[in-house]
């Protein structure tokens, strides 16, 4: 008799269990489809993206180089050529427009872009500005649960992949091998499953992983100005970027 309540009483707890996880799987998986549909349809602009890899200035003074405002030589160090002295030509987007203002303001010395972008206050606060104003406009991107700050939630997600794990193991014993005989041997199987219990666990929310999907999506779209940079002026523009000292 006691035999059979056992039995009786894994069957319908790892039931109970598969339907937990097949809810909390069906879940996740929703919640991946919405992230990545939302991220796929974001409407970055190039700056915006470039800012949100830290990628902002480099990408203005790539521009400001391209569009002949200055000229950035082996060592680092940007200086204005005629067409950057001449007002009433800015470029038309509000970042390289800042950088330039920053450069002519130390005019006619030469200077880094690194210093800029770190030392001098006004460009520093319009680049937080602009990318303040450009955050606020972007969705809220759903996070997937990890279960963080939910131990008890946590507890029971582990307990259940466990004892679904034992109704396959006492499934395979009595299908494949031979019914278990006596009370030891159906106790003793549930906790043979333990072994595989973490197995199990990552192979569920390897299938549902959704990492950084918004970060994939800026590291592969190269800024424009980026892009067209050949291999000496993406050095000379990284060698200035790299150049805190002025």
């Amino acid at each position: 008799m006691l035999q059979l309540v056992l039995a009786a009483s894994v069957f319908t707890v790892a039931a109970a269990v598969y339907g937990a996880i097949g809810l909390g799987w069906r879940r996740r998986a929703r919640i991946r489809r919405e992230i990545l549909g939302l991220v796929a349809t974001l409407d970055l602009e190039p700056y915006h993206a470039a800012a949100m890899e830290s990628r902002a200035t480099e990408a203005a003074a790539a521009e400001l180089l391209l569009g002949g405002y200055l000229d950035i030589d082996g060592e680092g160090a940007a200086l204005l050529t005629e067409a950057g002295r001449a007002p009433g030509r800015p470029p038309a987007h509000p970042l390289p427009a800042a950088l330039l203002e920053a450069v002519r303001r130390h005019d006619p010395e030469p200077v880094s872009i690194g210093w800029i972008d770190g030392c001098d206050e006004e460009y520093v606060a319009r680049r937080h500005a602009y990318r303040s104003e450009r955050d606020a406009l972007l969705p809220e991107i759903p996070r997937m649960p990890d279960g963080e700050g939910r131990q008890l939630l946590a507890c029971c997600a582990c307990m259940g992949v466990t004892l679904l794990l034992s109704f396959w193991c006492l499934a395979g014993v009595l299908l494949v091998m031979a019914r278990p005989h006596g009370v030891l041997e159906w106790a003793a199987a549930g906790p043979a499953a333990l072994w595989f219990a973490n197995d199990a666990h990552q192979a569920v929310r390897a299938r549902t992983a959704c990492e950084d999907p918004l970060g994939d999506r800026i590291r592969a779209e190269l800024h424009p100005s980026l892009a067209a940079l050949d291999e000496q002026q993406r050095f000379h523009v990284l060698r200035s970027i790299g150049a805190e000292s002025r």
